[in-house]
């Protein structure tokens, strides 16, 4: 179920050229610890200027937006919320205005899914995204990950992380330096 939704999404989106990667627990689900998800996460790499063509991608891959004005909704929470027609399956299209999402999507790890190339987080995104976030679940994501690839990019992870500490006043580098310690 899951899966052909994943490609129907990447054929969609792709045919209208809007870049994209999957975040949140499909790409855990690649590249950390199994574990139970019920949506799919996009970070898309247009911002929200471009719900037009977002919105006509979502109708053309076989979504309807579930708010009841989906382009005030997105405006004010950078989010579109859809279900897919056929599954019921909830699918986040977040908007992007950071140059990091924009990297980040660039940086993204293409895997066939029956035959159709669909751009996941790489590890590293994947972690910077889940420490973000910073849910008990998310910096477990994060720990599980670490322990399938202990070869992750601390570096870059942690460059990332110091600009967000700026703005945000949240000591993220200490709070992943604790999970890579623990996931050792």
């Amino acid at each position: 179920m899951y899966a052909r939704l994943l490609r129907k999404l990447s054929d969609g989106l792709a045919a209208t050229g809007i870049p994209y990667m999957v975040i949140g627990g499909q790409a855990v689900l690649l590249h950390g610890e199994p574990r139970a998800t019920l949506d799919i996460d996009i970070t898309l790499g247009v911002d929200v200027e471009a719900f037009g063509r977002v919105l006509d991608a979502v109708g053309t891959i076989g979504l309807d937006p579930i708010p009841e004005d989906p382009e005030a909704f997105a405006r004010r929470t950078m989010v579109l919320p859809a279900k897919d027609r056929d599954s019921g399956i909830r699918v986040d299209f977040i908007f992007s205005f950071l140059p990091y999402e924009r990297q980040a999507i660039g940086r993204a790890t293409v895997v066939a899914i029956d035959g159709v190339p669909v751009r996941f987080a790489s590890v590293e995104d994947l972690v910077i995204h889940k420490m973000f976030a910073g849910r008990p679940r998310d910096l477990e994501d994060v720990r599980g990950v670490l322990i399938r690839h202990p070869e992750c990019d601390r570096e870059y992870v942690e460059r990332w992380l110091a600009e967000f500490e700026g703005p945000m006043d949240v000591p993220y580098r200490e709070r992943f330096r604790e999970i890579v310690s623990d996931a050792r």
